[in-house]
């Protein structure tokens, strides 16, 4: 840090120099509030010296905007009224850093998710409700202390756990990219549940001529170590430096020492025991149909598919997104391999996911594959080889004869996800899924820095989407990878341990294991490489012996105090 940011990081009152960007979002924000009049007042405020409204602050010209205001008008605080910092806050701190200014003496207020999109039919409200939250931001923004960065070193090695499509697709392009890899695969061969899968659709490419392609490829790889029929039993460390223990299935261990780490676990097809007379002979599971099919023709003539079998009902309220493809691909093989085959579909929905797999649907159609909707009210019902199911738009039941009945079942997390769950502190949903850190923002991530996820593990999918999803999660932990030393935000718990009495209560709080107790000392001290700042500890803390750094009691009171008073 310079000297001049040393100076202006705790300025007396009369010293502060502020300046406020407001965003018009175009109409995002200015076409429900009145941007200019939220300008105006932020002028009026203490220690405001500076106040611009821009079109879009985010672009270059408002970038600019923000970087000449702190030179020109010599500003040791900014304040930018706009959308969200989760996605915005970056680039905004990255502009006040060129210009020279600490970047964590700026302060961001959301008045688009807060203001004009919540109020959009109440302009005059929202206008004085963005004034307050900017009122609150330049409060806050006085009291801004300068910050340094974190730094810590890495080992630029990835471990990739599992070894289906996802998981190879991750470790070879880590490989190619010059890192050392480990893949660890609890299965005595790699491979995954591709293995069982007979043609891809809608290319119809053999499975096992793809796995075994990018087997090869991933084995002739001279910084690539596999580890099969192992297990990851116990992971330490932090982001850069994790310590991975792997054991055989003869018991010995092994520790690795890792940068980042990839979840490509992958899941597995239910077996729907006491479903529609399942018995693994004449009724049968999708991927028993495979497996059957890569092995030759079938012997049944008349063949009978029952759609969502164990999915999209109260103990597994998703849709498995892969149920429908399969079902067609496979109807569409059996017919081509033998035209006079009766192959007849009992589905809800026909959910395709894609352009070619639609026009797949529509030509197993065309080759007298017969589609029947089923009520999900009144399943079908299997008596002795006949599926009797009930027709809605004809008010009947209908008999249909199999000899071979086939259940669509969902993909079903495996059962050891739980245990990696809790090994690696990363979350799961409520049907085991493992839980990205955002959906949209960070789809391969993991709350947990250097952790990243891929393929079924994450969610059902199709092989093009495990494959891709393989390469991103590589393309994510290369972005870490990569880089000479780690830095981290600074904005983290901080435990006095003058006043910390040991009470252990920010332990039981703390969602990321970043506080550990001291038990030579008696006081608990903060891993601050593992702390996200979420604020849990200080919340909790009976000694107030915990301060979040930019989220001082003091900060957060003047927020409080311009309000009420």
């Amino acid at each position: 840090m310079n000297g001049k940011n040393e100076k202006i990081g705790n300025p007396n009152p009369e010293e502060l120099r502020i300046g406020v960007f407001i965003c018009d979002c175009g109409s995002n924000i200015a076409g429900y509030l009145d941007c200019k009049a939220v300008t105006e007042y932020a002028s009026t405020l203490p220690g405001v010296v500076y106040t611009k409204e821009n079109l879009y602050t985010c672009s270059e010209a408002g970038i600019s905007e923000i970087r000449n205001g702190i030179v020109e008008h010599k500003l040791n605080r900014v304040v930018v009224a706009s959308c969200s910092p989760r996605t915005h806050q970056p680039l905004f701190k990255s502009a006040c850093a060129q210009a020279g200014l600490n970047p964590y003496l700026f302060e961001m207020v959301n008045i688009r998710d807060q203001c004009s999109w919540v109020h959009m039919q109440e302009r005059e409200d929202a206008t004085q409700k963005a004034m307050d939250l900017v009122r609150m931001g330049v409060a806050k923004a006085a009291f801004l202390e300068p910050q340094v960065d974190i730094e810590s070193s890495l080992v630029r090695r990835a471990l990739v756990i599992g070894g289906g499509l996802a998981g190879l697709s991750a470790a070879e392009a880590l490989a190619d990219m010059g890192m050392e890899v480990m893949v660890v695969e609890k299965e005595p061969q790699l491979g995954g549940l591709l293995r069982r899968i007979n043609l891809l659709a809608p290319q119809k490419q053999k499975a096992s001529e793809l796995v075994e392609e990018v087997i090869q490829r991933v084995t002739s790889k001279p910084n690539l170590k596999i580890y099969l029929s192992s297990q990851v039993t116990a992971v330490e460390g932090v982001i850069g430096m994790y310590e991975a223990t792997v054991r055989d299935e003869k018991g010995s261990e092994v520790v690795e020492t890792v940068g980042c780490i990839v979840v490509a676990t992958g899941a597995q097809p239910l077996k729907p025991v006491g479903l529609y007379g399942y018995n693994g002979q004449n009724v049968i599971t999708q991927i028993e149909l495979e497996e059957k099919l890569s092995k030759g023709p079938l012997d049944a003539k008349r063949i009978v598919m029952i759609q969502c079998v164990g999915a999209r009902s109260p103990e597994r309220p998703y849709c498995s997104r892969i149920c429908c493809l399969t079902a067609v691909k496979n109807a569409l093989y059996i017919k081509e391999q033998n035209p006079d085959a009766y192959v007849h579909i009992l589905y809800r929905d026909m959910q395709m996911y894609g352009s070619d797999n639609e026009r797949m649907f529509w030509e197993s159609r065309g080759k007298g594959v017969h589609y029947d909707v089923y009520d999900v009210t009144r399943p079908p019902v299997v008596k002795d080889g006949v599926v009797e199911v009930y027709q809605p738009l004809m008010g009947e039941v209908e008999k249909i004869p199999f000899d071979l009945l086939v259940l669509s079942t969902p993909l079903v997390a495996n059962e050891d996800v739980p245990a990696i769950s809790q090994l690696m502190r990363i979350p799961i949903d409520q049907n085991h899924f493992f839980l990205e850190a955002h959906a949209k923002l960070r789809p391969l991530d993991f709350a947990t820095d250097g952790i990243f996820l891929c393929g079924t593990a994450r969610y059902p999918a199709t092989v093009p989407e495990a494959r891709a999803q393989g390469l991103g999660a590589a393309s994510r932990a290369g972005t870490v990878l990569f880089k000479d030393k780690l830095i981290t935000s600074p904005l983290v718990a901080e435990i006095n341990a003058d006043t910390c009495v040991g009470c252990k209560g920010c332990l039981e709080v703390c969602p990321y294991g970043a506080i550990q107790f001291v038990a030579e000392k008696g006081v608990c001290r903060v891993n601050t490489i593992l702390c996200k700042g979420c604020g849990n500890c200080a919340s909790t803390c009976p000694s107030q012996s915990v301060t979040l750094k930019g989220f001082t009691p003091r900060q957060l009171l003047s927020q409080i105090r311009v309000m009420v008073c």
